[in-house]
């Protein structure tokens, strides 16, 4: 009976071993989990990106408005018969005599 019961012992120590730390254990499915909420924030900030980028590709396909707006911005473009002022400050204090 004694050999019995440490047999049993000895069973339920290992397999306790191996449901908390073992490989496919409670140990690696809280690490699976934590990385699975890690992804799901990243993929979610990617989408969010796409779909800005998707709304813009959208904008540039369907209307000249956004290409002249980005030609104006991002190159400095003007259109025939326009004037084009630039602004600077003036001079700074260290300039000044």
């Amino acid at each position: 009976m004694r050999w019995l019961l440490v047999g049993l012992t000895a069973l339920l120590i290992l397999l306790q071993y191996r449901l908390w730390l073992a490989g496919g254990g409670i140990a690696e499915a809280v690490r699976l989990n934590a990385r699975i909420e890690e992804q799901q924030k990243t993929n979610a900030q990617l989408q969010a990106r796409n779909a800005l980028l998707e709304q813009q590709i959208l904008e540039l396909q369907n209307g000249s408005r956004v290409i002249e707006q980005r030609a104006r911005e991002d190159l400095g473009l003007v259109k025939e018969g326009e004037i084009y002022f630039q602004f600077t400050d003036g001079p700074s204090k260290r300039e000044q005599p």
